[in-house]
């Protein structure tokens, strides 16, 4: 089993995704003496104080100094190591997307990229610190495989897939709380949507800590007698290009919801593949603009990213054709 089958999504424990990701990064590190960290002085936001302990010649802090962080990392990659970069995403893509597409991308380098709390999950500290952008820019260099899990267990089953894998890796790993929407028999696939629920009337695609929010909107929209087909899409790229053309054949349009900017990201791969494969109704949910400062529910809310901001753009997919 694959998904983990609740009776309300919204009503299950949640769990900070830093925590899979520091549990995980130490048990790859044991297993595989290649493993390093590197950070930007975020030690703590990252959650790295217990692998410092344990690996303390194995942790590499850079400082304040973001550039600096995807050299060096790239040049142990280049050195044979598997460098694991933590830092709030919006430093990290931000400050250092140059040496991202060069050193990194370009390059080919082994490097793991971790995007710590990323979309608005530093609400209360205002745009600066929001990281909804992080996706729409990476998806402009080529060769960057972008992940963003949903929950704890695709968070850890993310990373394994990473450290397994040869090259350039950009995963968000949530600082905000999630509920679980998967089993522990998980398996990451890079590149495949996971059907988190089934349904024929309406589609809508999600990732990161909106997922659950999307499983809430259908169970809104069921209560109503609508079908709402929910994709989880992991993987902005490579995306899963089959799944999107099912459900723009299939149901009678696609609703995409992210904590990202409203253009670029997800909806933007999913709108881009619908217009050339298979043209269908999209409604792209998401943040349009520098959003203010406040916490992360709010925002999310702001925008329609609730389950009840989810469920209205479904129907009106469903009932207007809008």
């Amino acid at each position: 089993m694959t998904v983990l089958e609740t009776a309300s999504i919204a009503d299950q424990p949640r769990y900070d995704c830093r925590d899979a990701y520091v549990e995980t990064l130490a048990q790859l590190a044991e297993a595989d003496h290649r493993i390093v960290g590197v950070v930007n002085d975020s030690v703590g936001s990252s959650k790295l104080n217990s692998f410092r302990k344990a690996f303390p010649d194995r942790l590499i802090n850079v400082g304040i100094a973001e550039q600096d962080m995807v050299g060096v990392a790239s040049g142990l990659a280049n050195g044979g190591r598997i460098p694991f970069v933590s830092a709030a995403s919006c430093f990290l893509t931000g400050r250092a997307l140059e040496q991202i597409k060069a050193d990194v991308a370009y390059s080919k380098t082994n490097v793991k990229l971790c995007g710590m709390s990323p979309g608005v999950a530093y609400g209360e500290l205002g745009p600066t610190h929001h990281s909804i952008e992080d996706i729409a820019w990476l998806r402009a260099i080529a060769g960057l495989t972008i992940i963003v899990p949903a929950d704890p267990i695709e968070t850890a089953a993310a990373l394994r897939w990473a450290a397994a894998s040869e090259g350039p890796v950009f995963i968000r790993v949530s600082r905000m709380s999630v509920p679980k929407v998967y089993a522990d028999d998980y398996s990451f696939v890079l590149g495949k949507a996971i059907t988190v629920r089934e349904g024929g009337d309406v589609t809508v695609i999600s990732n990161g800590t909106v997922l659950w929010r999307a499983l809430a909107a259908a169970e809104r929209l069921a209560a109503e007698g609508i079908s709402a087909r929910v994709l989880s899409m992991p993987t902005v790229r490579p995306l899963d290009v089959d799944a999107v053309v099912a459900a723009a054949r299939e149901t009678a349009g696609i609703v995409t919801a992210e904590e990202a900017v409203s253009g670029g990201g997800l909806g933007g791969a999913v709108a881009e593949t619908v217009v050339q494969r298979h043209p269908a109704r999209v409604s792209i949910l998401g943040i349009p603009e520098f959003a203010p400062t406040g916490s992360a529910g709010y925002l999310l809310d702001r925008y329609g990213l609730s389950p009840e901001g989810i469920a209205d753009a479904a129907r009106k997919l469903v009932r207007t054709g809008s």
